[in-house]
């Protein structure tokens, strides 16, 4: 799974991308079929937002969180995009069960 990370008016420090990299290590349990995910964080007045896109083999899933703390829109968005990935999984889990279809 590759992490692509960056910033709009915020300089990433090792700290946030340690934070990135530890929570999106977390959606790994749930899917290995992420290609790869792209991370936008962006600092404005009051407002800190945090939005990924994740790739998966047949899919694209895509969340944001907006809070005071950077830390806590990431984790609010690792959150939101786990419950997608368990979403996802289900479906896929699903259709394999119901077998070809008959016309």
């Amino acid at each position: 799974m590759q992490i692509n990370l960056s910033g709009h008016h915020l300089d990433i420090t090792d700290a946030i991308r340690d934070h990135v990299h530890d929570k999106f290590a977390r959606l790994e349990r749930h899917s290995d079929q992420i290609i790869n995910i792209h991370v936008i964080l962006e600092l404005e007045k009051n407002r800190q937002k945090a939005e990924a896109k994740v790739h998966l083999g047949g899919a694209e899933l895509f969340a944001d969180a907006e809070e005071e703390d950077l830390y806590v829109a990431i984790d609010k968005l690792v959150d939101k995009l786990d419950r997608q990935l368990l979403k996802q999984k289900e479906k896929t889990v699903d259709r394999a069960h119901r077998g070809p279809s008959r016309n």
